[in-house]
This record gives structure tokens, sequence and C-alpha cells, in this order.
């Protein structure tokens, strides 16, 4: 299918319901939420510089599925801002190593090579499944004529999303998030959709979720890491902060707009055990929460399940022990 006609798709898939259909190829129909973030390792070292933000406003508001406002979110769109995510393999294979190759481009059509830096990088690239259940946090390296690539082994079949998000560093040019959809072939089993979850285990780690979403509204989200049972005050800076908290809905994979509170080094913020945010839900529904985090030099991620929902702001906080399931690197809850 022709990139005009898979935006056309995207589209039309959009006006839809949020039904629960499964699928392969290029189809955007979407799905309920599964489970599983990976661990992550080999990060490059974090730093920052006068260019970082604390967080971008990604995204335009709208109508959410009720009807009520949307707050900002990004991903939904492969072209916005006059800037287009231009994805070069937009099909791999299940269980083998592949570059992943793209090129953000201009109205012009020219490859942009100067980005600003924000949250440590220069561009943040969040590969996931429809139904939640893979989910990586990965930074590709960028050749010096505009192309990002990085290598890339989803385990399993099914629908994906590549969600880019960056800052050009051309005058006045905002922070944006563009989405493009992925193909990975192969035999594919749907999971099952994940129950709500305020606790994740990963590598001997327990991660607790305290707070709740709101449609249209701000609301904190404290983490709290443990270790063997007590409270992980070390934590090491990963991507400007604390703790890198990656929120999506479930069905389109919109991306919330998540603010970390405090940072290290600014006289407050200690190195946990809690981590807090800020985010606010664009709309009533459910959404996968993932939290990367740094300690003992190797960055892991707890991954939750919440519904937002405007009736029961407390929805979303009944606590479930996660379950530890080694896959493709990552883990199972």
């Amino acid at each position: 299918m022709n990139t005009a006609l898979k935006i056309t798709a995207f589209a039309a898939a959009l006006t839809a319901s949020f039904g629960a259909a499964y699928g392969l190829g290029y189809a955007v129909d979407p799905v309920a939420a599964g489970t599983a973030p990976a661990a992550h390792t080999g990060h490059e070292e974090d730093r920052r510089d006068d260019d970082t933000a604390a967080g971008p406003e990604h995204g335009k508001a709208g109508h959410g599925r009720d009807g009520r406002p949307e707050a900002a979110s990004g991903g939904l769109s492969v072209s916005e801002g006059g800037y287009t995510l231009d994805l070069a393999t937009p099909r791999v294979p299940a269980g083998q190593k592949t570059e992943l190759r793209f090129t953000v481009r201009d109205r012009d059509g020219r490859p942009v090579t100067a980005y600003r830096t924000e949250h440590g990088k220069q561009l943040h690239l969040i590969l996931a499944s429809r139904d939640l259940d893979t989910y990586r946090h990965l930074h590709p390296a960028r050749a010096a004529d505009g192309t990002w690539s990085t290598p890339v082994q989803p385990a399993d079949a099914g629908d994906y999303r590549v969600l880019a998000g960056f800052r050009p560093r051309a005058e006045g040019a905002p922070p944006l998030t563009l989405g493009a959809d992925l193909a990975v072939s192969g035999a594919y089993e749907p999971g099952e959709p994940p129950e709500p979850s305020t606790r994740a285990g990963v590598d001997g780690y327990t991660v607790t979720l305290d707070g709740a979403l709101r449609p249209g509204a701000a609301r904190e989200l404290e983490l709290t890491v443990t270790r063997d049972g007590r409270p992980v005050t070390d934590l090491q800076p990963h991507l400007g902060a604390y703790g890198h908290l990656v929120a999506l809905r479930s069905g389109d994979l919109a991306q919330l707009h998540v603010h970390p509170n405090g940072e290290p080094g600014d006289g407050t913020t200690e190195p946990g055990p809690a981590v807090s945010f800020t985010a606010t839900a664009p709309s009533s529904g459910t959404y996968r929460l993932f939290l990367d985090f740094k300690h003992d030099g190797k960055v892991r991620t707890a991954a939750f399940t919440v519904t937002a929902d405007p009736a029961d702001p407390a929805a979303g906080d009944t606590s479930q022990e996660g379950h530890d399931d080694e896959k493709d690197g990552g883990h199972r809850h």
C-alpha cells in the first residue's frame, strides 16, 4: 500500500469506534490493551544541554470518545506542523533483528538534520504493539543525511505503532510527536487484555503507583520503587529525571502529555524512592503507563493499566501484583 493510501486508511480508522479487532499488515483497527513492557539496556549515557526542555507539549487538543474536549496528545498523525514522519521500513519480520529506518521531512520534503535536545536526546522513539503487549523506548542514531536508524526485533507478529518525539532546531518549530504504522509479519496470536494494576514487579524491584487519571484534568501520579521490600533511595538520572513516564491510550495509542515533577540537582528532588509526574488524560478510557527508571547502571521498565473515568476519580486504583516473565528482553505482568 502506498503512503497516501496508508494515511487515508489511518485517518478513516480514527473516526471509527474503538473496537476490539485484531489484524496484520497495515490495518489500523484499535484493540484492547495488552501487557508487558521491556526492560532496557545499553542506553547511551544520559545527558542534558542548554536546549533541554522540562517537557514538550505534543499534539493538538480535540474531542475524546466521551465527547468532552481533549487535552493535548501526540502520535495520532504522520504529519503535523509542516513535518512528516517518512517510515522507510513499513514492514519487518517477527523474531528477526531488522534495521528500522525513517526520516523526518519538512514541508518541502527535505530531511531534517538539526534538532534540539529534549530529555537528553534529540529524538525519542516509542515502538508499541496495538495490544500494548510490546513496548520499547529507543534512541536511534542519525546519519548526516537525516536518516534515523535503530535495530528492532519484535518477538510477536501484529500491528505496531512507531511514535517519534522530537523538536526541530528551526526557529519557532514546536515539539512534536508523529506516528506511523509498522506491520510485523508472522503467525499472530492476540494476547489477553490486562487487568487494572497499580503494582508491577521487574527484576526484583516492585513499583507502586499512587494516583489516578482524570479526563481533561491534570493529576499527580507518584510511583514508588522498592527492592526486596526496601525503598530504593539512590535512583540514577535517566533522560534528565529519576524516572521517565510514557502513557499510551488503548486503541489508537495516543501519547499523553506527562511532566516530571522536579529533576536531579534542583535542590529539592530526592533520588527515590518516590518519583512523581503530572499527567492529563485526553479522554475517558483505558491507558497503559510505562515507567523507565535507572538503578545500578541499568534501565528497567514497569507497566501499569489504569482507567480514566470522569465519574470515578479513583478509577484505576485497584492494586494487583505483577508477575515477571522474560520475553524478548522484556517482561510480562
